[in-house]
């Protein structure tokens, strides 16, 4: 079109600006409007105090600090069944154990279970979300793609670090290289696809910390004068533990049936003292921390960090030395149940945020489902921390009930119910003749001196009994 006039040329210059104002408010509400995209990250069995942001004089975690620098460290951060399935189908659920039923890590159909999960990812998906699950799946031997994942690449069980097999959207392949590396690769990959202007949600899940907690090569002198020194074990905290400390005949009992989920991966000669297992726990931190680096690259670059809710947790503790006993799990004690938990969501958080209350990971789906503006399509056991997210004074839960589990894979542990409040834990086990368990927490931290048989307990013992059974009730 010819302009004969400077009128007109002003007219039309005034409609292009307009045209182009009208098009950015769009594009900048269309980009308001957008729910946040959802990266999970999840370790295998890191105990508290691994990380630079939790007070280690030692570990190098930049990456992961961030996290929570940029965003709030949860200090006091709890699972419910502390054990791998079953803590892992809670994460994704916000279900206890004895609802979704994945209640344990024996060969005992999990595989069928874990399909029928109702899980966050599944309900993202069937409100817009682009989903990916990459990583350890474990909920069972089978590997093969679970409901409502677009992007699936696992393995079965346990996984190896080194040189693994993995199923990679229902193909098997044999794989060069090193676990945790490849696991943070095809993170990055799902991160920089075009995703249709839709919001993603995904799962990384690390093999690393488990055992045999093998680091990657580059990393093997990492840490080489690092001394780790084992709790003292006083003879009263022994006393009061008569099922930790009881005589099991081990090799009559553990491989009575084929129940093992599978043979365990070696070593590959690497010490077994407390220095070399720890050490090795923060060599395989090193590998996860640079994937987290690289997904902080991908979403700066892409545009999309601070539109990105980026959660990093464990699926349990350990007993590192604590009660006499070195690596070990499944039991109600505190260094068990607690687990690293940071979140990262700028819109909704403020840098450098630091909550006490007692969180746990059945809380982590409907806080998840609430941010992306999703309704639960099951009963939820968990409540979402939202509100401990705008006021770090909001009313929150008081106690919270554990559970676990008989498992033949692990017959010296019998299953137990515990209620832990601010102050006490109680702990109920729930075969006969296994005497329960009681502790001050502000005056016993350490849970050493078993209160069961003080007479003046007996009212506190009889409220803590029926604020266990009540929270049962609540959760059937």
């Amino acid at each position: 079109m010819k302009i004969t006039d400077r009128g007109q040329f002003l007219t039309l210059f005034v409609m292009a600006i307009a045209a182009s104002i009208l098009q950015f408010s769009c594009v900048k509400k269309q980009q308001e409007q957008k729910n946040p995209n959802i990266i999970f990250i999840i370790t295998d069995d890191q105990q508290i105090g691994l990380l630079g942001i939790e007070g280690s004089p030692v570990s190098i975690t930049p990456n992961i600090d961030r996290i929570g620098k940029e965003g709030v460290i949860f200090k006091n951060a709890f699972v419910v069944t502390p054990l791998c399935s079953p803590s892992r189908a809670s994460f994704l659920t916000g279900q206890y154990a004895h609802k979704h039923e994945v209640i344990n890590n024996d060969k005992l159909g999990l595989e069928v279970i874990s399909h029928t999960l109702m899980t966050w990812p599944r309900q993202l998906r069937e409100a817009g979300y682009e989903t990916a699950f990459v990583g350890k799946w474990h909920m069972g031997l089978d590997d093969s793609r679970r409901p409502g994942f677009d992007r699936w690449f696992s393995f079965k069980g346990q996984g190896a670090f080194i040189d693994p097999v993995v199923n990679d959207e229902g193909m098997r392949h044999q794989m060069t290289g090193y676990m945790t590396d490849i696991i943070n690769e095809q993170a990055i990959e799902f991160v920089n696809r075009n995703h249709d202007q839709k919001p993603f949600a995904m799962i990384v899940s690390h093999k690393a910390t488990h055992w045999p907690i093998l680091p990657a090569k580059r990393h093997e002198s990492l840490y080489s004068d690092y001394k780790f020194e084992t709790p003292p074990v006083r003879q009263d905290d022994l006393k009061g533990k008569p099922l930790l400390t009881r005589e099991f005949d081990k090799e009559a009992s553990y491989f009575m049936e084929n129940i093992l989920p599978e043979p365990a991966e070696p070593r590959r000669g690497r010490g077994r003292d407390p220095s070399a297992v720890v050490g090795d726990e923060l060599r395989c931190l090193a590998s996860v921390d640079e994937g987290v680096g690289h997904l902080f690259a991908a979403l700066e670059e892409s545009g999309e960090l601070d539109n990105t809710i980026i959660i990093y947790a464990s699926d349990n503790g350990m007993l590192m030395g604590e009660h006499g006993q070195f690596n070990a799990k499944r039991w109600a004690y505190d260094p068990v149940l607690r687990i690293p938990l940071l979140v990262r969501y700028p819109p909704l958080i403020s840098a450098g945020s630091v909550r006490e209350q007692m969180v746990l990971n059945i809380d982590v789906a409907p806080t998840l489902l609430e941010l992306a503006d999703v309704d639960p399509i099951i009963p939820i056991h968990g409540q979402s921390f939202v509100p401990l997210l705008h006021d770090s004074n909001a009313p929150w839960r008081k106690a919270f009930l554990g559970e676990y589990f008989l498992e033949k894979v692990s017959p010296r542990e019998r299953p137990w119910k515990a209620i832990r409040t601010e102050r006490w834990k109680y702990i109920d086990y729930t075969e006969e003749g296994i005497p329960a368990e009681l502790y001050d927490l502000h005056t016993d931290p350490r849970e050493e001196y078993n209160l069961i048989d003080q007479p003046e307990q007996e009212a506190n013992i009889d409220a803590l009994q029926k604020q266990l059974d009540d929270l049962l009730k609540e959760t059937r």
